[in-house]
């Protein structure tokens, strides 16, 4: 008889059989998938060569020895096509040309070159949902002819409901309309029509994929197959075509899953990406895909080599890493983060959602837990921000299952800079968003400008916080980052691929104990980011002995013949124990 958690699953499993055409389901990716770890680089923010205080692509080439030394094999650049920059690049007005601010496409060629000599995969921001508003196929869609080239790639209509007026209303006066996503409409008085669909801001028209559900009285609502959604998705493969076949290794998709409109459970929207990825497979099988859609049990089933645990969607990561008087914790409900120095923060919520994400996908796919990301705050941020405690964060993120991402300068333990001026829509995202730190001039290292025309400020901690300091320091967190990535790449039951259970008690806590394990290999994971000296009897595993092969601060793990293993921790420590 199942059980009804394992017939949930199998039923789960049946469904996504369903769903999936034969070429997803045989395989999880390309093999370099398997010992994947990513870095992601902010482009305006990680080394200008020009001197214009805002990095390019020739900065990052310059740069790719550093990135490799780190043992990383993989990077995403956030968007680096010609924008209008009202959103950090996610406005984009042509999707076929690299923003001048950064160089050429000739420039993006020999990035993706020089990384290939290294071994480093690259992957690019798509943002598949929308454009700019000042992009050609939105001025051209806008004009009073509907029978042109783009005049169906996106949503126009004379006729909206009173609860859309009344939206459109509310979101002018907010004290900056164009930076409110308050409801769906625009109202442009465009000779094509009197209202326009948006993705996100005001000056991010929504693509045409068509809707899941069309109301019969809103003839603007064209089905998924229509003429012109068709074409949208054509020109969707054009774009990740006309990358790929320059040597691009695949794409981050930018709000994944709001491209099929009226779509609530998502059916339309995870066809759409079957289709993308069965296209893929056939015609670039050694291509990903990774979602910013944080539901790891759609994305990866949709067709998604790796989905992100993020901020928003599944919950779960806001309570490791979001303190109350923070500002991404303030927008949750939690009283205390779990890497917090309290120690009284919760795992129920995490684990809960991240074992059953986890369950659900794990042979289909990849789950990724960032260190931050430019939407959302560092690890560096309010009472966490000692290097001890950052050790203890950088060890959670890379002994985890999945695919790690590391932020640029997390490896170094750069600060969320706490109320910076919004620039370029940045907002409050700005503090994520400062200049990669190489060393402790003025710029440190970042740019040959005078400080006040940098991109946005920076603060080494009188060089601390620096590649230059810490490359010297042996126990310094950008060496301790390097180590735990080679013991992850040197076993499987560490790497992307491995078993994971937690073998602490989630209603105790502190310490967090995990299992990670693949055929004759099984390590224990301890973290205890409090301030507090913690421990815990963990029911024996059948191990008769053990040995720590990695440690920040103070541990200890005692394989107890006799029914319990007892874990020990100080106060911002994390032990990696081979167990035999």
């Amino acid at each position: 008889m199942f059980s009804k958690s394992s017939l949930r699953k199998v039923l789960f499993a049946a469904s996504v059989a369903c769903l999936l055409p034969a070429s997803v389901m045989a395989q999880k990716g390309p093999q370099w998938l398997n010992k994947a770890v990513f870095y992601q680089i902010y482009p305006s923010s990680y080394m200008d060569t020009d001197g214009n205080g805002i990095g390019d692509l020739p900065g990052i080439i310059s740069r790719l020895d550093y990135i490799k030394s780190v043992g990383v094999n993989a990077i995403w650049l956030n968007p680096i096509f010609e924008s209008g920059w009202f959103d950090g690049g996610y406005d984009v007005i042509d999707f076929y040309k690299v923003d001048p601010r950064f160089g050429t496409n000739t420039d993006l060629v020999r990035l993706v070159d020089e990384a290939h000599k290294r071994g480093i995969k690259v992957c690019l921001d798509l943002v598949a949902g929308h454009t700019s508003d000042k992009c050609a196929w939105f001025k051209e869609s806008s004009e009073a002819d509907p029978n042109q080239r783009y005049s169906d790639y996106y949503i126009w209509t004379n006729e909206i409901s009173q609860a859309d007026k009344n939206e459109i209303l509310k979101r002018h006066q907010q004290p900056n309309p164009q930076s409110s996503t308050i409801g769906r409409y625009v109202e442009a008085d465009a000779p094509r029509a009197k209202y326009y669909e948006k993705n996100f801001f005001e000056c991010q028209p929504a693509l045409n994929y068509g809707f899941a559900t069309p109301d019969p009285a809103h003839p603007w609502e064209q089905t998924v197959n229509a003429p012109g959604p068709r074409a949208t998705r054509q020109e969707l493969k054009n774009i990740m075509s006309f990358w790929m076949d320059k040597g691009v290794d695949g794409f981050r998709v930018d709000m994944a899953a709001s491209l099929v409109k009226n779509d609530p459970d998502k059916k339309e929207t995870i066809k759409l990406w079957n289709e993308m990825r069965s296209w893929m497979n056939n015609n670039y099988p050694q291509c990903i895909l990774i979602s910013e859609w944080s539901n790891p049990a759609q994305a990866i089933p949709a067709g998604f080599n790796i989905d992100f645990f993020i901020q928003f969607g599944i919950k779960g990561y806001p309570s490791l890493f979001f303190a109350k008087n923070t500002p991404w914790g303030e927008r949750n409900s939690h009283p205390y983060c779990y890497f917090d120095r309290s120690g009284k923060g919760e795992l129920k919520e995490f684990v809960d959602n991240f074992s059953d994400a986890y369950s659900r996908t794990k042979d289909l796919g990849y789950i990724a837990l960032p260190s931050a990301n430019h939407d959302f705050q560092r690890p560096n941020i309010g009472t966490r921000n000692s290097i001890d405690q950052l050790k203890v964060a950088m060890t959670f993120f890379l002994s985890m299952p999945g695919v790690p991402f590391i932020y640029y300068g997390d490896e170094i333990g750069m600060k969320y800079e706490v109320g910076l001026p919004s620039k370029e829509g940045s907002n409050e995202r700005a503090g994520a968003r400062t200049p990669m730190q190489w060393d402790n001039n003025a710029t440190a290292g970042f740019s040959t400008c005078t400080p006040d025309k940098l991109y946005f400020p920076v603060d080494t901690e009188n060089g601390k916080l620096t590649v230059a300091t810490q490359e010297k320091d042996k126990n310094s967190l950008l060496n301790y980052v390097r180590s735990l990535i080679r013991l992850r790449q040197s076993s499987e039951a560490l790497g992307n691929e491995g078993d994971w259970t937690l073998v602490s008690d989630v209603n105790k806590p502190y310490p967090m104990v995990y299992k990670r394990s693949k055929g004759n290999e099984t390590y224990i994971v301890a973290l205890n980011p409090s301030e507090k000296k913690v421990e815990a009897d963990i029911a024996n595993q059948g191990f008769q002995s053990a040995k720590i092969v990695s440690a920040t601060g103070k541990g200890r793990y005692n394989v107890n013949k006799n029914g319990k293993d007892k874990v020990q921790l100080n106060a911002f420590s994390a032990i990696i124990v081979r167990v035999n």
